[in-house]
């Protein structure tokens, strides 16, 4: 596990950079500090807004999960978070390339109801949004501690050098064809990313991931800020944007922040506008 460093050095040292190319995530402890945790904490719980544009997106089995999906990074503590040098720096590291915001949404998986993900790559669906490369990466914040209990993210080590899989409705599942998901279960060690509050998980677009269903007491909030680069910017139009420079800030402008919440302008996806894929029952993913 990697850990986090300040801006005056480069984020990640060449082991870590190569850890990410064998193994297309990395899971960084306290990305965020104690402090800068605690105000995304409050934050969320008290962001009427995030909660009015939350989508409820149904698993397989029925139960389900509010996500919250918006384009472009506000002057919130959100979008502090996503123009973060600390955190876009890390993108562009990771990538090699300048990166710009995709989107970013905050998943919550509340106890005994929250839903499972199914296993899929992201760019099993944003290929379909005309991006011709998957040079594309997430960081995943936890918000509250992920567990295997109440359905932490599932990663297979390595997945994201299978190449994008078809994926599309198989079934009564949805996301990446469960054949070839099974065989490199078999193949692929799983991991559980077990994660406190704060810590970070960036991982490859091409990377198979899934979580369980939170059938504990537990809530399971996260925050999810998704990056393209500059040079696959996408040759056609979609529900997600095409190029757009990223106005980086310091790390500093975290605290700065503070409290505050969405805001009045800030335009969030409506589930109907998810064109990602027709197949697919549920277009949006974590």
């Amino acid at each position: 596990m990697a850990e986090a460093v300040s801006d005056s050095t480069p984020f990640f040292s060449d082991d870590q950079l190569a850890q990410f190319q064998r193994d297309g995530f990395l899971l960084v402890k306290q990305l965020l500090d104690a402090e800068e945790t605690s105000l995304l904490q409050q934050t969320v719980r008290a962001d009427q807004r995030m909660r009015e544009h939350a989508m409820d997106v149904k698993d397989t089995a029925g139960r389900r999960t509010n996500l919250t999906l918006w384009n472009h990074p506000g002057d919130d503590i959100y979008g502090a978070i996503a123009r973060s040098e600390r955190i876009a720096g890390a993108l562009e590291q990771l990538l090699g390339d300048e990166v710009y915001h995709y989107h970013s949404k905050l998943s919550a998986k509340e106890p005994r109801v929250g839903g499972a993900w199914e296993w899929h790559q992201d760019y099993g669906y944003w290929y379909n949004n005309g991006c011709l490369f998957p040079d594309m990466a997430s960081l995943f914040i936890a918000i509250d501690p992920n567990t295997r209990e109440n359905g932490c993210m599932q990663v297979l080590t390595g997945s994201h050098h299978l190449g994008r899989i078809e994926h599309g409705r198989f079934g009564e599942q949805t996301g990446a064809d469960p054949e070839r998901v099974a065989v490199a279960k078999e193949r692929l060690p799983l991991v559980y990313c077990t994660m406190d509050p704060g810590d970070g998980l960036f991982f490859h677009s091409n990377l198979l991931h899934a979580s369980d269903a939170n059938l504990s007491e537990h809530a399971r909030w996260s925050l999810l800020c998704c990056y393209n680069t500059r040079t696959n910017n996408p040759y056609k139009e979609s529900h997600h944007p095409r190029y757009t420079p990223l106005k980086k800030l310091p790390h500093t402008a975290i605290r700065t922040a503070g409290l505050a919440g969405a805001q009045a302008g800030q335009k969030f996806l409506k589930q109907e506008e998810d064109r990602t894929t027709s197949t697919r029952r549920e277009t949006t993913s974590e």
